[in-house]
């Protein structure tokens, strides 16, 4: 089995000697905590075995409804927040043509994201762009009361029968919500669409392997079967059976979790080389911060586009305050084949590199930048990708989750709960006078009054 490969070299020599191996213990324990279940935040580990439980008939399932909406549609709007969108942005975007957007393709719909933020601007244009196209929607939602996600719902609910007829646009509109409860499965049930279940013990920023991912992603005209099965082997290679200096998510946490505490490294910057993994830097980050981010602790996960942001963060990632490292994903092979052109006059003088792969150009960049960073006092954490496809990107995706998972109970966190995430929803419907915030609202008036 080929899988990604992790090296720790040039982060664990910032650290004294054998630090890495002394959070074995501590590794051993969360591993054993996350198996058991027996570690805070348990009944939420639904997505610990889930790679190796999906079965062919629940993809088939998936697929069978992601083909009725890609041959009835020309646009399909995903309507989500956080979890509920950013796996499936993530590994669409990593695998998907760069500009596939623009224009889509003969084969496959265009995928638009909404319903994750209020801005009005973005929603009429989201609006003027699907007039007179054949469009669906893919609700995903566990309450349907999500605010961004409702009110973008409501709007292509009310455009889509506009445009479709309320019959046809039965057919185009999926609902991915809970399984018995919530205003999203209530509208679900009497308008008669297709519903997917979110599972109760999953979740969001751990569902991409879930119907909130695998459902957009196949629209999208991507393999899940093969994104699973990255997945299970990933599962499988980070097993409890497997001993902590063979298991990449154990060393990963391990390492991580030293530099925070032993070398003072309060912020982690995911780094990649390829542009199309900006959104899987996005997932991530909700990944690590909505986890580990509590009880006044966490690393503070950011991320950087190479070579793009050498040019804008690269003078204070490299002589900066250094309390930071970087974990860089490296793309072994593209899947394209460019060489630089010779250019007779040579006015740039570049024609040193005529004749050679883009890539390469961009291998040593990497090389050069990550000597340099190092040099500068940057640990450096590498993962290695043999290419982007469906089934090293569910490698990622699990390798990642697990590790997250072992991180977070060594931190001494519960990493799969967010409470801080309630407190500017109850200021926001205090604010807007929603029923039943009645006194909050009076209360923050008053505040607000006062302070001005």
């Amino acid at each position: 089995m080929n899988t990604i490969c992790l090296n720790i070299t040039k982060a664990a020599q910032f650290l004294a000697d054998g630090a890495v191996n002394a959070y074995e213990a501590k590794v051993n324990d969360a591993r054993k905590a996350l198996e058991e279940g027996t570690c805070p935040g348990n009944d939420f580990l639904g997505w610990l075995h889930l790679p190796t439980s999906i079965t062919p008939a629940f993809l088939q399932e998936i697929q069978d409804c992601a083909n009725v909406l890609r041959d009835n549609c020309e646009a399909i709007v995903v309507a989500g927040i956080g979890g509920s969108y950013l796996g499936a942005r993530a590994v669409i975007e990593a695998l998907g043509n760069s500009f596939g957007w623009l224009v889509g393709d003969k084969k496959n719909p265009v995928i638009l994201f909404a319903g994750n933020n209020i801005g009005e601007d973005y929603l009429s244009e989201l609006t003027d762009y699907l007039k007179g196209k054949k469009f669906g929607v893919i609700n995903i939602s566990k309450s349907g009361t999500t605010t961004e996600t409702a009110l973008t719902f409501r709007l292509l609910k009310k455009q889509c029968e506009d445009q479709r007829g309320k019959e046809e646009a039965r057919k185009v509109i999926v609902a991915v919500t809970d399984a018995t409860k919530g205003a999203a499965r209530a509208a679900a049930t009497k308008e008669g669409y297709k519903t997917f279940v979110i599972p109760d013990n999953v979740g969001g920023r751990f569902s991409v392997l879930t119907p909130v991912g695998l459902l957009p992603i196949a629209c999208a005209g991507f393999d899940i079967t093969k994104l699973v099965g990255g997945a299970a082997d990933m599962e499988k290679a980070c097993g409890i059976d497997v001993p902590f200096s063979e298991n990449p998510a154990a060393l990963y946490a391990a390492v991580r979790n030293a530099l925070y505490a032993e070398a003072g490294k309060k912020i982690e910057i995911m780094v990649n080389y390829q542009p199309k993994l900006h959104f899987f830097s996005e997932w991530w980050k909700q990944l690590y911060g909505e986890s580990e981010g509590k009880d006044g602790k966490g690393i503070f996960p950011a991320s950087c586009d190479f070579t793009t942001d050498l040019h804008s963060m690269g003078q204070w990632i490299q002589q900066g305050e250094r309390t930071i490292y970087e974990t860089v994903i490296s793309v072994e092979e593209p899947n394209s084949h460019l060489l630089f052109p010779s250019d007779e006059e040579n006015l740039d003088g570049l024609n040193f590199l005529a004749g050679k792969r883009v890539d390469e150009v961009n291998k040593m960049a990497e090389l050069g930048t990550r000597l340099a960073h190092v040099d500068g006092g940057v640990p450096n954490i590498r993962i290695s990708v043999p290419k982007l496809d469906e089934y090293y990107i569910g490698q990622l995706i699990y390798f990642f989750e697990i590790a997250c998972g072992i991180s977070g109970n060594v931190l001494g966190v519960n990493p799969f709960n967010q409470p801080g995430v309630e407190a500017y929803k109850k200021n926001m419907f205090a604010l807007l006078d929603k029923p039943g915030y009645e006194a909050d609202s009076k209360a923050i008036k008053e505040r607000l009054a006062n302070e001005i």
